[in-house]
Order: structure tokens, then C-alpha cells, then sequence
């Protein structure tokens, strides 16, 4: 601690009190008329006559000095004294606190979490707050979210703070570094506090604008989650596989306990028990688990992992995986489009329409050579031979010879597709002002493009993705090519992938996965720890955009019949609980530190004590009866 300070100085104007208590003083002597017995009393009366007379020294009084005493005590707490921690005072201060999955791990068993640490601290911050001094909260997790707006109001705050918990999902400080940069535009804020366990990335996109205390919470203990759950299709149904992985620490190095641990596992087929096994973590290596699930109907399955030591995280202990009912994939081209149709009719397990059988309402993949709202909704649309209005004023096409310079070879479409030498009938070309920057703020990326402009983009959506040739294959030699069949081969996969029909992954938390229910209609969305939402699909039925803040199973109702979908953690970094040292930003890195908050410890109320115990002092000495009186 540093010598003391004063938040309110200009307060010491109240010292000039002194004077008239110091003027009544001389003044209070009231003699009353009274007979004398003996001369030899004139002597007191000559000393008080002294006692009077303001060029005479001060007759030693009790009563003054105390009554003195009294009022710089309650001076020098007007002046709001504090002790100074030592460290830059900041008056407009964001506290960002992260709340992501592996803040509610345990130091011990019957412990408290790192959130729990983060809340004491914070707890201890907002007891040493000062008049001047405003507090920020901001929680942050994948996203963030202000909790307070800048007060000092204390029962506020640590009501604010009592409220803050955990979800279940990793942690993106981006966020919460950009909202507090959107602060600062209307606040003078120079430094910003981040109470965290570390475990984030350690490279942050963010340029810096202020100056960063980087608070690292203590270490978690050892911890065994569930960090994959997925499924591949196969001849005889689905192989489903499962990662088990524990924390590790690093030799020589600080971090979580290794896991040493004997796991019980047990799966679950639609609520029914179908497999209870034991696996070993040794040292924190992960396990691979390999299921064989033979169905010819959807199910869904629910893996969870019961350690038989002290486990930190719980919700990495339960995964999720739903998996469809296998059927050929639903394909719509329209008749005119022969060449696509050719070459979609050698691929096996699909169905083409349109064809003798009536056009299902939705398909899995649809190819236009018009605009992209013919023909029913699709998850997966290819499109070729039409510029979309959303990019319209920013390219034209006219007749004239064209051929790929560069594409992207490990785009899934792409893949081992041959596009050099192509020749092509259709020349695009940017209008006037148009960069490769503007399409992507249209939502497109670029995968192939000549000279004069871009010949193949991808919008990717939580409803589905959609591919757009500029240019028509039937005017370019690509149909001539082995690379044609291969790209219909490549979009069917894409295809099968969205509609989960060859692969099926378990869903993390944050989101929900899109959901196809009826159009235009409003659902209730319930889950884990009260949480409720409502929203409505779109025109094509499409559900989307429901947050999923906790591991669980949500039920989406207000359809025909209530489905229930399963989010998972599912997240490496969290389960690992591993912890940086060191935040790496553009141009500067910021080192964690474990030291205890330290804020400027407030005095006020300990000269506000003393000033209530020098007034009953006074009090007691003013009404207690003199010495020699009978009572």
C-alpha cells in the first residue's frame, strides 16, 4: 500500500469549522452571581478570567479537544480517504468475466468453480469501490453480454454478479474486447480486467485499444469428457465412434491434474440401455469407442461417461447423436437440363424427379438454370447460368470466351475436379467499383474465377448452401470432361452430408441445428435449466437461429408432434482445461497474472466510526455527575 489519497479533496474546506468552534469555546463561560465565604476563592475566578481573554494559552478542556477530534473525523471522511493498491486507477472500468463451459470446473470434490473464484473477486472489487469509480460487468462466453451498464451502485452489482452463470459452450473474447472498444466511444476508459481460467485461444483477433489486466483464475482439478461423437454410413447400418479424453500436465510445466481414472461408459438407443462397458484414461490419453447400430428406422443415441474418481466438468459427461432414417437422396433437375441429368443418373442410391412419381415438397438437392426460388426448397441448391439480384449490380455476363485461371482445389464441390484449359461461352465481368470484398459481404465466397470475374461462388446458410455457376456448362467444354461427372459425384456428397445421410455428427451447444418443420409457423423451444424460446419458420419451413446455451436435450413443440433435439460440449479445448499464459494480440502479447484483484481500500468509514465514538465519549464526559457530588 501507498501513502493515502483523497477522492473528494475539495471537502477539507470544512476544516474552517474549527474557528467558531474554537470562538464558541472562549465564549461559553456564563458566571453567575454568587455570595463568597472566603476571599481565597478569588483565585479561580482569576484564572478563568484568563481562560477568556483569546491572547491567554488554552486552559486544558476535555471537552474541546474532543469536540475537535469529533469534527476532523468527519472532515477527513467527507474527503473520502482511501489506501492506494498502487496499481493505475481507473474511473470507467469493463470487467469482463468469462462464463464458457470449463469456468464451472471444480478445484476439489464439494469445491467451488472457477466462476465461483471469478465472483469472489470481483465481490472484493466492488467492496473497495470508490465514489469516482464506475464498474462495467460484461460476461462473455461465445458471444457477450453486458450486464450492468457503468455504476456505483453496489447492490446493483453484486446483483448482477449473483445472477451470472456458466454456459455451455467455448469461449470467444473477441466479443467481449469489441464491446467494450463500442464502450469506450462513450466513456473514458484506458484499462479493461478479464477474469479467466485461460482456457481460450491463445491468439485473439483484436487490435488492442487499451490497456488489458489479465486476471488467470487457479487451476481446475483432474477432468475425463466427451470431446467427438459422430457416425459414417454404412452397408449394414452406421458405425458410430466416440472420443473419451482427460487433462494432461504438461512435464514441467503448471496446469490441470492428469486424469488417472477407470471410466464407466453406458449408450442408449431411443432411452433404451444397449451397451455398459469400462474404459481406462491413463495419463490422459484419450479412447477411441467403435459402436455398430444396425436400424432401418431414426433413432437416437446417448452416450455418457461415469469416471470412477473426482471429475471436475460434468457437462462434457453426456453426448448426443441423432441419426436419420436411411432412405435414397432426393434429387430435383429440371427435364431440360440433360447433361446434369445424364450424369445423375449413374449414381446409386438416388432418387431423381422429376419422374413418374409425384415431386416430394422438399428435396435434398435441386439444380436451376433460372432463378433459385423454381422448383421446391432444397438444403443443397446448384444453380447455373443466372447472376442472383443479391449480387446483380455487382456483376454482368455477356457472350464472349472465358476459362478459369484459379479455383479453389479443396472446396468440397472441387475436389479432384480439373478446371484448367476449360473453355467457356459466357465472360464475366465486375462493374464499375465492384472488389472481391463486396461479394463476400453479400454472403458469397469465391471459388473459381478468369480474368475479368469470379465464374463460381458458394453462399453457405444454417438452412442449406447454395452454388452459383455464372456462366452455363452447356456453353463451355467442362461437359466434355471427366471432371463433369466427378462434380455432380461431389455435390451429391455435399448433399448427403447436409441431409446427414452418409455422415451424422453430434450437435455442439450454442446453436440448435437447423430444423425442417412446417412453413410459416410458430414453435416453443424449451431445454435445459428453464431455458424457453420462442420463434417461427420461414416460407420454406426452416427453423433456425435457437440459441443453446447448455448440454441437454431441447423439445421444439407448437408442429404436429414435439421433436427433441440433443446439443453436446463436445469441445477439446474446454474438456482439456488447459490454460494460457499469454494472450497474443496483433502487435502485443499480454501476460496472465494470478495475482489477487487489488482495489483502493476505502477509509471513510473507519473515520466515521471514530467520529461516532468521540461523540458518545463527549456524551458520557458531559453528562457524568462531578467528582465530590452525591448522587
Amino acid at each position: 500500500m501507498t501513502l493515502p489519497g483523497f477522492s473528494a479533496l475539495l471537502n477539507a474546506w470544512w476544516f474552517l469549522l474549527l474557528i467558531p468552534l474554537i470562538i464558541f469555546y472562549f465564549l461559553k463561560l456564563r458566571r453567575p452571581r454568587v455570595d463568597m465565604p472566603s476571599l481565597a476563592l478569588w483565585r479561580q475566578v482569576i484564572s478563568d478570567q484568563r481562560v477568556n481573554s483569546p491572547f491567554q494559552k488554552f486552559k486544558r478542556n476535555l471537552l474541546l479537544l474532543l469536540q475537535i477530534l469529533l469534527l476532523c473525523c468527519l472532515v477527513i471522511g467527507a474527503m473520502q480517504p482511501y489506501l492506494s493498491s498502487g496499481a493505475q486507477r481507473a474511473k470507467y472500468l469493463p470487467v469482463l468475466i468469462d462464463t464458457s463451459a470449463s469456468m464451472a470446473a471444480l478445484d476439489v470434490a464439494g469445491g467451488k468453480s472457477r466462476l465461483d473464484e471469478a465472483k469472489e473477486k470481483i465481490g472484493k472489487l466492488i467492496d473497495d469501490l470508490l465514489p469516482d469509480q464506475r464498474l462495467c460487468l460484461i460476461a462473455v462466453n461465445s458471444t457477450a453480454r453486458k450486464l450492468t451498464d457503468f455504476t456505483d451502485n453496489k447492490r446493483m452489482l453484486r446483483e448482477a454478479l449473483s445472477q451470472l452463470e456458466v454456459s455451455h459452450v467455448p469461449s470467444r473474447l473477441e466479443d467481449g474486447f469489441r464491446l467494450a472498444q463500442a464502450l469506450s466511444r462513450a466513456f473514458p476508459i484506458e484499462s479493461v480486467m478479464l477474469l479467466s481460467d485461460g482456457n481460450v485461444p491463445a491468439d485473439v483477433e483484436f487490435e488492442l485499444p487499451f490497456k488489458l489486466n489479465y486476471q488467470r483464475l487457479s487451476y481446475g482439478g483432474p477432468n475425463v469428457g466427451i470431446v467427438d461423437f459422430n457416425a459414417r454410413r454404412s452397408k449394414s447400418g452406421w458405425d458410430v465412434f466416440a472420443r473419451i479424453e482427460g487433462t494432461k500436465q504438461p512435464e514441467g510445466e503448471k496446469g490441470p491434474p492428469t486424469a488417472k481414472t477407470l471410466c464407466e461408459y453406458q449408450l442408449f438407443q431411443n432411452g433404451q440401455s444397449i451397451k455398459q462397458e469400462s474404459v481406462s484414461i491413463d495419463n490422459g490419453q484419450a479412447e477411441r469407442l467403435v459402436f455398430k447400430i444396425s436400424t432401418d428406422i431414426a433413432v437416437s443415441l446417448e452416450l455418457r461417461v461415469k469416471p470412477d474418481s473426482f471429475d471436475s466438468l460434468e457437462a462434457d459427461n453426456v453426448a448426443f447423436l441423432n441419426l436419420p432414417k436411411p432412405r435414397p437422396l432426393a434429387v430435383y433437375c429440371p427435364e431440360n437440363m440433360e447433361s446434369f441429368r445424364n450424369a445423375l443418373a449413374t449414381i446409386p442410391d438416388l432418387n431423381l424427379y422429376p419422374s413418374g412419381d409425384p415431386t416430394p415438397a422438399a428435396v435434398d438437392l435441386k439444380f436451376a438454370d433460372g432463378p433459385i426460388s423454381t422448383g421446391p426448397p432444397a438444403r443443397v441448391s446448384f444453380n447455373v447460368g443466372y447472376v442472383p439480384e443479391a449480387i446483380a449490380s455487382l456483376l454482368e455476363v455477356e457472350p464472349g470466351l472465358a476459362e478459369i485461371v484459379d479455383w479453389q482445389r479443396t472446396a468440397p464441390l472441387l475436389q479432384h475436379v480439373q478446371l484448367l484449359d476449360v473453355q467457356i461461352g459466357d465472360q464475366p465481368k465486375l462493374t464499375k467499383g465492384a472488389t472481391e470484398r463486396d461479394f463476400e459481404l453479400a454472403g458469397y465466397e469465391i471459388l473459381a474465377q478468369s480474368r475479368t470475374g469470379p465464374l463460381i461462388l458458394e453462399k453457405p446458410s444454417e438452412a442449406g448452401t447454395e452454388f452459383q455457376f455464372v456462366f452455363h456448362p452447356d456453353r463451355s467444354s467442362l461437359v466434355y470432361r471427366v471432371g463433369f461427372p466427378i462434380l455432380i459425384q461431389n455435390a451429391t456428397q455435399v448433399a448427403l452430408q447436409r441431409a446427414a445421410l452418409s455422415e451424422a455428427k453430434g450437435s455442439p451447444t450454442g446453436s440448435l441445428p437447423t430444423q425442417k418443420l412446417l412453413a410459416n409457423t410458430d414453435y416453443t423451444v424449451t431445454g435445459p435449466h428453464g431455458f424457453s424460446q420462442s420463434a417461427k419458420s420461414d416460407d420454406n419451413g426452416f427453423l433456425s437461429g435457437i440459441e443453446a446455451p447448455f448440454v441437454g436435450l431441447y423439445e421444439v413443440s407448437g408442429g404436429a408432434e414435439p421433436i427433441q433435439v440433443g446439443v453436446s460440449l463436445m469441445a477439446s479445448r474446454e474438456s482439456s482445461l488447459v490454460s494460457v499464459e499469454k494472450l497474443q494480440f496483433p502487435e502485443v502479447a499480454v501476460a496472465a497474472t494470478e495475482t489477487t484483484v487489488k482495489g483502493d481500500q476505502p477509509l471513510w468509514g473507519w473515520f466515521a466510526s471514530a467520529g461516532l465514538a468521540f461523540l458518545i465519549l463527549e456524551w458520557w464526559y458531559f453528562q457524568k455527575k462531578p467528582s465530590g457530588v452525591p448522587g
